[in-house]
């Protein structure tokens, strides 16, 4: 199976290699900030404030985001939302490289870009399905998409930690700003047609029927729920790598570079792995299987002594992370009716980016009082246990009896690895 074929679709490729430019300035963007708030203030609990104010526009927003772009034209609206992220890109640029260091001022600016998002996330979700022309195709180009993501998330990180420790944190932004050049040319070279869906009932109406469409739905619902309860407790250990960097394994913006990094190469192995897949198989028990790795070595990563072992659960992470969100993504994607599907995926990025901000928040306080290592370990611990509980509620609804060989695929696992070999 080419684990590629959805790039024969010229829009999917032109969105594939733009976004690719576009998402590595974005993350190095996102390093850079993280560790220039730290460096100026040595706070958790303002790496926590960065967090939550460029990602809480998505819990307010991401409902009301969903039923606004099923009323428009979808690549109308992600066109702008990427003209207003490079105006946004700009204006930090110029704040960092005036040497303004403003933390208040830094504060705003990743709010606003966290409002674009709200919309922008929805758009290019929602917008997937009609840039690939066999729908079967869509798990592949979902995983493809994924792993454009979490390779720009080694690659921006790894960048941007050469870049800061020797041409400093501006470079990183400017870098940023001019990545939407790219992504704005292959949009304009996409023939995508979208036209905008007038609808009779009023925004609020739509919103309603969203919220009862996901909620009515089972597997919808609990997958939803699940999402949550990861984003909120577990995916925001993440806030707090700079701590574990800087201060726990007294290192420089180099070694922060390395722990995104190393997560961003488990999520692309995952991706991989996902790109691989038939459509719909064993979705669900991948998802499980993704929340145990995930918990464990999210864990594992609280009290690991030493910079490499530390390293190799911090990959971990972003394999157990990548499948379980990604998983999630492509069930709603090709389980959702379409009249549905941009409100159903705006509960997904609710769910997804619109907790994370909060449980950031929770992490920097908790660390704060707490410790940066017991936190994280809390942390995977609900990870594992929210896993548990999903698993004992599914089996409930079937009438099955829940056991531990339940938890995790070990015969279809035992299968996978024979045949590699």
């Amino acid at each position: 199976m080419n684990i590629f074929r959805s790039l024969r679709y010229r829009n999917f490729k032109l969105f594939f290699y733009g976004q690719s430019v576009s998402l590595i300035g974005t993350w190095m963007q996102k390093t850079a900030v993280s560790w220039l708030v730290y460096r100026l203030t040595g706070s958790a609990v303002l790496l926590g404030v960065v967090g939550f104010v460029s990602l809480i526009p998505s819990l307010i927003l991401s409902p009301y985001a969903g039923s606004f772009i099923d009323r428009h034209n979808r690549f109308r609206l992600l066109v702008v939302t990427q003209v207003i992220s490079m105006v946004q890109a700009g204006a930090l640029a110029a704040l960092v490289f005036f040497g303004y260091y403003n933390i208040p001022l830094i504060i705003l600016l990743s709010l606003v870009q966290g409002i674009i998002n709200a919309f922008d996330v929805t758009c290019r979700q929602s917008l997937m399905v009609e840039m690939v022309d066999n729908k079967d195709d869509l798990p592949n180009a979902i995983a493809l998409n994924s792993t454009m993501t979490n390779f720009a998330r080694i690659a921006g990180p790894a960048v941007a930690g050469i870049i800061l420790s020797t041409l400093g944190e501006d470079i990183c932004f400017f870098i940023n700003f001019f990545s939407y050049l790219p992504v704005l040319m292959c949009l304009s070279m996409m023939r995508l047609h979208t036209p905008a869906k007038p609808s009779s009932n009023d925004i609020w109406t739509e919103l309603k029927e969203g919220f009862h469409y996901v909620s009515g739905n089972r597997n919808l619902s609990s997958l939803i729920i699940m999402l949550t309860i990861s984003s909120l407790f577990v995916i925001p250990f993440n806030t707090l790598m700079p701590i574990f960097a800087k201060d726990l394994f007294s290192g420089t913006a180099k070694t922060f570079s390395w722990f995104e990094s190393a997560a961003g190469a488990g999520s692309v192995i995952s991706a991989i792995y996902l790109a691989n897949l038939k459509k719909g198989k064993n979705l669900i028990k991948i998802m499980i299987a993704a929340g145990i790795v995930f918990g464990a070595s999210v864990m594992f990563l609280a009290y690991s002594k030493h910079l490499p072992v530390a390293l190799l659960f911090m990959t971990l992470t972003g394999v157990g992370m990548m499948a379980q969100t990604s998983v999630i993504n492509t069930y709603i994607q090709t389980h959702a009716v379409p009249a549905m599907r941009a409100r159903a995926i705006s509960y997904y990025v609710m769910a997804y980016q619109g907790m994370v901000p909060v449980g950031s928040l929770l992490a920097g306080l908790l660390a704060g009082a707490i410790g940066p290592r017991r936190t994280v370990f809390i942390e995977g611990a609900i990870g594992l246990i929210a896993t548990i509980v999903y698993v004992v509620y599914r089996n409930k609804v079937a009438g099955k009896v829940f056991t531990i060989k339940s938890l995790v695929p070990v015969e279809r696992l035992k299968a996978y690895f024979k045949n590699a070999a």
